[in-house]
């Protein structure tokens, strides 16, 4: 079967995020399907981005072929990340004729963070009937609910263009798509109300588990520093990730800062970048919260050995209705399952892995004394206690978030004949 996957940030393990195309893609080549994914040429998630000379430049990464799209810089949500979203669902479409002669598509899958591919899809569907093809099953996946995201969380108004074109870009997706993929547990009923009517399939974001098999040393920097941190502060409270916003990490220097004024032997490692990171680190010096490490990104490969310096890890976001509503799916919750150490959950959600697994304690989210509440509970706890809590959380993501589980049970959804 040839599948043909459009992610407008698709990566791969060299390029960074996002990664989920390249799991999915690698273990449907495993099962015997051709794959080829159309990808822009520039994205803010990856941290190298391919050197693409012209359209449709091809490369082969682990057997999947990329088809590159010009499209340009950004920085930003501003216009100029718009302007590269019309360019790639354009180019795709003035190039359909011959997208369907090269590739010949049984199954078409949208998939970028917004709805606006689903026309790029749709007009691949529409002339492969035209050519005389068989008819490719049309697949929407859904990363994030746009345009409520943008909405709910950005908080622009609904009456923006561009929240317009999206909200229409998204309804059509639901009415025309012959199935729904999505990664909030609880979005179908949305979904239902703006036009669904084909299947639906929940598949969250999965856990490649040979990474947690063949790891990488930690760097020696932040092995060291972890340790000296630690001869401060025999408990430690880690966090991996970005250092955005929406990460609530505010919420987590509230919390350092009671630590410290209640003269608590906890100390909180924050590592990775963004762009509320200097502003963070700014507020910890202000505040003299030398109970706070700031660390720089280490690559995904090392990132068991970083949990493995954490006592505990603390993932958190800020109130949504957008969570209250949908749920939440996020990578970096796996990942802190995966490592055997207490999670420290703080997001307000119907329901979370960790709620669900019983991988460590969920608390309100920004609510700074319920996090330090929880932290201390877990420092208090022997480490038999501590170790089966952890395993708990490994163990759910074994039989429940494993790339090849999902990927296979995607394709029985969207193709139950294959």
């Amino acid at each position: 079967m040839n599948i043909l996957l459009i992610n407008h940030y698709a990566g791969s393990p060299e390029m960074g995020m996002e990664f989920r195309p390249w799991y999915f893609a690698r273990e449907w080549i495993k099962a015997g399907h051709k794959v080829d994914i159309i990808a822009a040429d520039f994205s803010h998630l990856r941290r190298k981005n391919p050197e693409v000379a012209r359209d449709w430049q091809k490369e082969v990464i682990d057997g999947i072929t990329y088809h590159w799209v010009k499209t340009g810089k950004y920085e930003g949500n501003g216009v100029s990340r718009a302007l590269t979203m019309e360019r790639f669902v354009r180019k795709i479409r003035e190039y359909s004729g011959w997208i369907i002669r090269e590739l010949s598509p049984d199954v078409i899958i949208c998939s970028s963070t917004y709805p606006l591919d689903t026309f790029a899809g749709q007009k691949l569907r529409s002339m492969a009937v035209h050519m005389g093809r068989k008819r490719p099953v049309l697949v929407h996946e859904v990363h994030d609910m746009w345009p409520s995201t943008l909405t709910e969380i950005g908080g622009m108004s609904k009456t923006n263009p561009f929240v317009v074109v999206m909200q229409a870009a998204e309804n059509s997706a639901y009415r025309n798509s012959d199935h729904v993929i999505g990664m909030q547990p609880f979005s179908e009923p949305y979904m239902r109300e703006h036009g669904l009517r084909a299947g639906f399939t929940h598949i969250p974001l999965g856990i490649d588990l040979s990474e947690w098999e063949d790891t990488e040393e930690l760097e020696e920097g932040h092995r060291k520093k972890i340790a000296e941190h630690r001869e401060k502060y025999p408990f430690i409270l880690g966090y991996f990730g970005g250092h955005a916003m929406s990460n609530a990490l505010g919420i987590l220097l509230d919390t350092a800062a009671m630590s410290k004024e209640k003269g608590l032997p906890v100390g909180f490692v924050l590592v990775g970048s963004g762009v509320e990171k200097a502003a963070l680190m700014e507020r910890a010096a202000a505040e003299g919260l030398d109970n706070v490490l700031f660390l720089p990104p280490v690559p995904k490969t090392q990132i068991p050995a970083l949990t493995a310096c954490f006592d505990a890890i603390y993932i958190g976001a800020l109130k949504s209705p957008l969570y209250e509503k949908f749920g939440m799916c996020m990578n970096k919750m796996a990942d802190s399952m995966m490592s055997g150490r207490p999670v420290i959950c703080s997001i307000s959600a119907p329901s979370t892995w960790v709620r669900d697994s019983g991988a460590g304690i969920s608390v309100p989210a920004e609510d700074p004394e319920a996090i330090l509440e929880a932290v201390s509970k877990v420092s208090r706890m022997s480490e038999e206690e501590k170790r089966d809590m952890g395993e708990r959380g490994r163990r759910y993501c074994e039989e429940n978030l494993e790339v090849g589980y999902l990927a296979n049970k995607m394709l029985a959804a969207i193709c139950p004949e294959k």
